[in-house]
């Protein structure tokens, strides 16, 4: 990609009515040119074929076409994949493509590291480093290897998306657009650990599901692994969505990481229980896979299962989410870490 041109890829139809506008082309070519950079796999705009040379080149002396190709990618025994992007200097982010019998999901990053600090969490351990633009989410969908085969998309990568909503809103207005990639936002999953005002625009500007990053009830275990409980209690996250009407198709779920021993109790079970009624929800279970300079565990698989039954029991609908590309650094940040500190 040239740096010192505009990216077209990433820009909404209306952002490209105004480019064509202020180049003089005529207004329809804004919908030719979403076709080329979204629906068709072309990489460049001299491949946009049904526009005129001169108008091409018109675009081509200010813009480029912008998509970028992963710089490594690993495969798991499991067939998971775990693509690496560069962007900007020294910096990197982690695309993960999971393989299913019935879907092909693919986890995107929003940021370029992170600042909301949970102990779990080895992005956190980079620092924020920067936002990234909605062409460079979604050109994390675009570039992989398994693009056409994309059913489900889940904002799960590195960063906190409610961090920069206004990309992460604008990636979902080109993923789900006729004029974009025309997907359901049904199959589309934005995870969150509970920035409130953030959460409500949202819930009110997008119809993607939504997960929020649970993982205990309590509040002074929470805010011990999770500093954004001090601005956002997990108590106030759960008033505002019991608020908002999830009867529809549209979900909210939660995402409960296992710690051996800290909030894998049946007092854990109880206080959940407690905090989740009158919500329509369901809990996803994640095994915990150690990173470094954390003194954190995952329970064994009879804690695991035992947790799960208890919540079933107590009428919430909880499930335990797979494992997979445990051999190729699964936890998000460790490849993009691993990377950083070899160009340093």
């Amino acid at each position: 990609m040239d740096t010192s041109k505009e990216p077209l890829f990433g820009k909404t139809l209306k952002e490209l009515t105004l480019v064509v506008a202020d180049l003089g082309l005529p207004k329809f070519t804004a919908l030719q040119i979403t076709d080329w950079l979204y629906k068709k796999p072309v990489g460049s705009i001299e491949g946009m074929s049904n526009l005129s040379k001169k108008n091409r080149e018109l675009l081509a002396e200010k813009y480029d076409f912008g998509t970028v190709l992963p710089t490594k990618v690993q495969v798991s025994a499991d067939g998971t994949k775990k693509y690496l992007f560069v962007t900007g200097k020294h910096q990197f982010i982690e695309t993960a493509m999971i393989p299913d019998e019935n879907r092909t999901t693919v986890c995107v990053s929003s940021q370029v590291g992170c600042k909301m600090g949970c102990l779990f969490c080895m992005t956190a351990k980079q620092g924020f480093q920067g936002q990234l633009s909605a062409g460079e989410i979604v050109n994390q969908i675009r570039s992989i290897d398994e693009a056409a085969s994309v059913s489900n998309i889940v904002y799960m990568g590195m960063g906190e998306p409610f961090d920069n909503l206004d990309e992460v809103l604008k990636s979902i207005e080109i993923l789900t657009s006729d004029w974009g990639f025309g997907m359901s936002p049904r199959r589309i999953t934005v995870s969150s650990i509970g920035i409130v005002p953030a959460m409500l625009r949202f819930l009110q500007e997008s119809e993607a599901h939504l997960a929020i990053s649970l993982h205990t009830p309590f509040d002074e275990q929470r805010k011990s692994l999770m500093p954004v409980q001090i601005a956002y209690p997990i108590a106030e996250v759960v008033e505002e969505l019991k608020k908002f009407d999830f009867s529809g198709q549209r979900r909210v779920s939660f995402e409960y990481i296992l710690f051996k021993g800290l909030n894998d109790t049946a007092l854990h079970v109880k206080e959940l229980s407690r905090l989740l009624n009158g919500i329509k929800c369901r809990i996803n279970l994640i095994r915990f896979h150690p990173v470094p300079g954390t003194p954190l565990v995952s329970p064994d698989e009879e804690t695991i299962l035992h947790f799960k039954t208890q919540l079933n029991d107590r009428g919430i609908l909880t499930t335990i989410r797979a494992s997979r590309g445990q051999d190729i650094y699964a936890a998000c940040g460790l490849l993009s870490t691993k990377e950083q500190n070899k160009e340093m």
